[in-house]
């Protein structure tokens, strides 16, 4: 998530009441979590089996719960809880705006394109050319839409993205500070949830189509021209590449990869990677010509069993 200008880190700190070692005169050009960290952004760690890996990244300051020594070229800031920081800085550089319309003012909407009644738009949403926004889907605030995009009735575009942290007192909600970005000639279904990056983008890339009942989780990656069936759930953080073929009632975990051409048959479920270019079938998802030899074997196993009760008397 980009700043809308650069700040001293002096200032990030000031705001949260943080306590900072290192140059405070450092820029921060934006936010963001460690998994899509760029130089110039603040991240945070809360958690000792993340300190390394956090110190060592492209994070220019970094909100942390421990006082260290300050790596070169970074500024750190020393607070209690940099989780709530960190929520802290999402809620005042990207806050909720209660919306003063169904097509709100601070949106723009290319030429040519076509919003059904009923649909939402909400604050700072661009949309671009010849798209046609059927009744009843909801645009939330800061969502980008590519050219000649569809989006058919009931999609949600841009939800919070379901992701909490668990504390003695229940869980506590890390607010979305992200957007979705829909490239040009997207298709979504009726009845599709695509949720918007915790401080990155959701992205849907140029030509995919979904089918209805779709859900998509925040700060995943779809490539161009896949095919999205019915019912799929794809987790966050997850990369699916370019021409993949999910069919109905996909499920997808969190963190992995689909490679670029890889076809996942009819209620496949996978929570892990899986190489490209090849068709996969069954939970967990195997290749499709392994997938029947198993299930061939399952249906002559009773036979098996009982030629080896035999053998053995």
């Amino acid at each position: 998530m980009d700043f809308p200008h650069p700040f001293q880190a002096g200032e990030i700190a000031a705001l949260v009441k943080g306590k900072i070692t290192g140059n405070p005169g450092i820029e921060v050009t934006g936010l963001n979590e460690l998994h899509i960290v760029r130089p110039g952004d603040l991240s945070f760690v809360d958690h000792p089996k993340y300190y390394k890996k956090t110190l060592e990244s492209e994070a220019t300051v970094i909100i942390i719960n421990r006082e260290v020594e300050v790596p070169e070229g970074k500024a750190l800031i020393f607070h209690e809880s940099p989780f709530d920081a960190f929520m802290q800085l999402i809620d005042h550089f990207r806050p909720f705006t209660q919306a003063k319309a169904m097509i709100n003012s601070t949106s723009k909407i290319g030429r040519g394109t076509i919003i059904q009644p009923g649909a939402f738009v909400g604050n700072n949403v661009i949309i671009g050319e010849d798209c046609l926004i059927h009744a009843n889907s909801s645009i939330y605030d800061n969502t980008v839409i590519g050219n000649r995009v569809t989006l058919h009735s009931g999609a949600v575009i841009g939800s919070d993205g379901y992701y909490f942290q668990r504390r003695e007192q229940g869980y506590l909600k890390f607010k979305s500070g992200g957007r979705v970005v829909l490239e040009d000639d997207v298709e979504v279904g009726a009845l599709c949830s695509i949720d918007r990056g915790v401080t990155g983008d959701t992205t849907i890339g140029r030509g995919t189509k979904m089918d209805n009942h779709c859900q998509v989780g925040h700060d995943t990656l779809i490539g161009q021209n896949c095919l999205i069936g019915a019912f799929s759930a794809i987790a966050g953080v997850t990369k699916i590449e370019d021409d993949v073929i999910l069919w109905a009632r996909v499920a997808i975990g969190k963190d992995i990869v689909i490679g670029k051409g890889a076809v996942l048959l009819a209620t496949s479920g996978t929570e892990k990677t899986l190489e490209g270019g090849k068709v996969y079938m069954g939970i967990p998802a195997v290749e499709v010509r392994r997938y029947w030899r198993q299930v061939s074997l399952l249906k002559d196993l009773p036979d098996i069993i009982k030629k080896l009760r035999a053998s053995s008397k």
